[in-house]
């Protein structure tokens, strides 16, 4: 028969099927006493019940059969000291109706503990004997950094409350997306696997890197493993093979550190990277397309020298394509992620690095000649040099440790240090009325370089006063980001506007050449420079109250430092600001699979820029009130959330003066509203479903319409595993991704044109082998146009027709 094995390996919950006979379980005199009577050394604070034996099983080093349903809501209150593994499950599992027996010598079984079958009649007490243990592979229990993901449905999240926390239980909308979404889907990229979540866009740039926005609002720089970045991520993101899932976290995040310059008031993305693990790895990934090109990735995960204490994991990839549908050359990246973990008997320690180096080419784009896209310049038309590109080159060193100190408490502290240096070469059009298809075109370079680090240290604690029970965080971070300086890193735009005619001219040249500094620069001054330094104090109680109630407070101080660079209207000078920031959530459950939930939380973000006395402006705030309610469905197998949300923001981006000395002042602020449904799990055996859909509505505080907002996104993907033979080898998915029409603004006349609504369909065939699994797909299977969402007059992005990908996994 199949066994379903659920134990920790290097902090990750593993499933593991493996093959087996009958279960013969030794005979024991007692239930559940292992062969090895050897004490060791436990320290496990009081938690929820799945993580506690989870790290049972670490520290043990010995695996441990349960099944979700039997533990998904339960708690224990931790074991510490020198025990036998009996012993420490006794303890662990103290106040349930959970029972253990053994499995083998290194295995454990968790099972409801039997009743004792008392006969009506007058027979006397019966002799209970040791039974063997049943296990039936019901939901498996889902936790953060999990190597595996069984299927589309995730239970836990760290990153929305900085501790491992179930999804049910977190007053809040968390959009988790899964490896085995990213792989049934074909994704190439994160901006592929967040599309499919709702309130989620996605817009390109044309030199620049492209930008995620949530619920209306750009995402800002996002969080990597719970860590805000200094800088946005976008490009330098890392490849698919290297993450372990996506969450998107749906709310202002500055409570958690991520005070992003660019703003992050409608959520944030948080990229949880995969991690050293003792179940062996060893996974080759490609992927082929027209345009895409190829794409091979390799994935490597063990112990060290057999040590079961010492892990290590090791990802590289790597990808090429010649060219784009209209000719932009050059695509190609290199990736390269080695790490390694101690595992003691309290104390966990991974270091490791990463480096991302990835040139792309200018995004297929046409150029409107009028004010609407009927009047857009033909999709074959190449609207710059086949050399516009943009490089991103990123170093990533980074740390993590866990550190039990006491009964129920816990010490974690992680940190990175991140060098980013970008350069980029491309040309853009600007309108002109010389004739039909007259613009102007005007060549852009620049180079840019920073670096920042980030320091998170947590305490964490669990007690019990009986109706309450209190997970209580503390914490302390501080983050500094270092802008680059110097001709040879600050932004360089150099501009000279050139008659160029998009149907008769020739060939534009590179545009580097034409950047040189003969030319006119733009007389702009910079008008401040990135607030530099954030520290913070995290305070947060997630409270249970008896069987229904889940509480979550919390607060963040942030301290931040804005230096200004001198200008010829202000000198230099350094603005030291403090915010609170609070959070509030509760949730009831109505019933064990259904959970309603409130939260309110703040937002702010820095302002860089100078303000008319030559002072740095306030920063923007913001607040969310939200509401939802999460059903678990399918026997739990499933999961549809539906939240509703107001977000008000007292002012949103700045208005530059348009003569010098260019100072700014805050600009109108917004409401947005929104309904978002979501829906991802299993309903059948074999089916998958991920759906979502969003009814977004924004208003500006000052009356004009609002831009790339359209009211409505729908998206759906489904695949089905065949389940008898002869097709018992193949899978099949499909999806859809739509939306409706949005307000597109001019930069040069501010006249406003229509964005019409879009549709994609995709489609794939999957062949899954013993070891190996291939997949031959379809993308935009009806050859539509496709646009952003969000575009200007002079920069209009677009997506190639129809393109075939055929893509797959080796286990070796």
């Amino acid at each position: 028969m199949v066994r379903l094995a659920l134990y920790a390996t290097g902090g990750c919950l593993l499933l593991s099927l493996a093959a087996a006979g009958a279960w013969a379980v030794p005979a024991t005199g007692s239930t559940g006493s292992l062969n090895a009577p050897a004490k060791v050394s436990i320290a496990i604070p009081a938690q929820a019940l799945s993580t506690a034996l989870i790290a049972l099983g670490q520290q043990a080093n010995v695996q441990v059969l349960t099944a979700g349903d039997e533990v998904a809501d339960l708690r224990s209150a931790g074991v510490k000291g020198q025990l036998t593994v009996d012993e420490a499950m006794t303890s662990l599992l103290r106040g349930t109706d959970l029972d253990f027996a053994a499995y083998d010598a290194g295995t454990v079984v968790v099972k409801q503990r039997e009743a004792p079958d008392v006969p009506s009649s007058g027979h006397g007490r019966q002799t209970i004997e040791p039974l063997a243990p049943t296990v039936t592979p019901l939901a498996p229990i889902s936790v953060q950094n999990a190597a595996n993901d069984n299927g589309y449905k995730i239970d836990a999240t760290r990153g929305a409350t900085r501790t491992d926390s179930r999804l049910v239980d977190v007053p809040q909308s968390v959009s988790v997306v899964t490896r085995d979404a990213m792989s049934t889907q074909q994704a190439i990229s994160v901006g592929d696997v967040v599309r499919q979540v709702a309130g989620v866009q996605y817009v390109d740039g044309l030199v620049g890197p492209p930008l995620f926005r949530i619920r209306g609002f750009n995402a800002g720089n996002g969080m990597t493993d719970g860590m805000p970045n200094g800088v946005a991520r976008t490009e330098d993101l890392p490849p698919l093979i290297a993450i372990d899932r996506i969450e998107v976290l749906k709310g202002p995040e500055a409570i958690l550190g991520d005070a992003s310059v660019s703003n992050n008031f409608g959520g944030s993305l948080n990229v949880v990277m995969k991690k050293p693990q003792r179940d062996p790895v060893h996974e080759l990934t490609f992927s082929m397309s027209r345009y895409d090109g190829a794409r091979v990735g390799i994935d490597l995960a063990g112990t060290v020298n057999g040590s079961d204490s010492v892990t290590y994991r090791l990802i590289a990839a790597g990808n090429y394509a010649d060219h784009s549908p209209q000719g932009y050359q050059g695509q190609r990246g290199g990736y390269l992620a080695p790490s390694i973990a101690w595992q003691g008997a309290s104390t966990r320690v991974m270091v490791g690095a990463e480096r991302v180096d990835n040139r792309v080419p200018s995004p297929d784009h046409t150029v409107l000649l009028g004010n609407t896209l009927a009047t857009a310049s033909p999709e074959s038309v190449r609207l710059g040099s086949p050399t516009d590109h943009a490089i991103f080159r990123t170093t990533r060193l980074f740390y993590s440790l866990d550190q039990a100190i006491a009964p129920n408490w816990t010490f974690r502290s992680q940190g990175q240090y991140v060098r980013q240096k970008n350069s980029g070469q491309g040309w853009s059009l600007v309108g002109n009325s010389d004739g039909p298809g007259a613009v102007g075109a005007v060549a852009r370079s620049y180079r840019y370089s920073d670096a920042y680090y980030t320091l998170q240290n947590d305490i964490m604690g669990c007690f019990d006063q009986g109706f309450l029970k209190h997970t209580v965080v503390l914490g302390f971070d501080f983050s500094r980001t270092h802008a680059g300086s110097g001709s040879d890193t600050n932004a360089v735009v150099r501009t000279r506007v050139l008659p160029y005619d998009v149907f008769s001219s020739a060939m534009l040249p590179s545009a580097r050449t034409q950047t040189t500094s003969s030319l006119a620069v733009d007389d702009v001054q910079p008008l401040g420079g990135s607030w530099s330094t954030s520290t913070g104090i995290f305070l947060q109680d997630q409270i249970t109250i008896g069987e229904r109630w889940d509480v979550l407070l919390a607060i963040r101080r942030t301290t931040y430092e804005l230096e200004t660079q001198s200008t010829p209207y202000a000198g230099q000078r350094t603005t030291r600001e403090a915010q609170w920031i609070p959070k509030a959530g509760v949730v009831y459950k109505a019933t064990p699979d259904i959970s309603i939930y409130a939260n309110t939380v703040s937002g702010f973000q820095a302002d860089a820029l100078l303000g008319e006395n030559g002072q740095p402006l306030p920063p923007a705030k913001s607040r969310q009130v939200e509401a939802g309610v999460k059903f678990d469905l399918f026997d739990r197998n499933a999961r549809l959330t539906a939240a509703v949300y107001r977000i008000h923001l007292d002012h949103s981006v700045d208005l530059v003066s348009p003569e010098p000395p260019y100072f700014a002042t805050p600009g109108p602020g917004q409401t947005n509203r929104g309904l978002e449904l979501e829906f991802a799990g299993q309903i059948a055996p074999g089916l998958a479903l991920l759906a979502s859909y969003t009814n977004a509505h924004i208003r500006n505080h000052d009356g004009t319409p609002t831009t790339g907002a359209p009211r409505q996104q729908f998206s759906t993907w489904v695949s089905y595993r065949f389940q008898h033979a002869p097709l018992q080898a193949w899978g099949i998915g499909a999806g859809v991704i739509a939306r409706s029409h949005s307000l597109g603004r001019t930069s040069i006349d501010g006249e406003y044109f229509g964005i019409p609504g879009q549709a994609s369909v995709e489609t794939n065939v999957s062949y899954y082998g013993s070891n190996w699994r291939a997949t031959l797909g379809v993308k935009n299977l009806f050859a539509r146009t496709l646009y952003a969402v969000n575009f200007d007059a002079a920069f209009v992005p677009i997506r190639e027709g129809r393109v075939v990908m055929l893509s797959g996994v080796y286990d070796f």
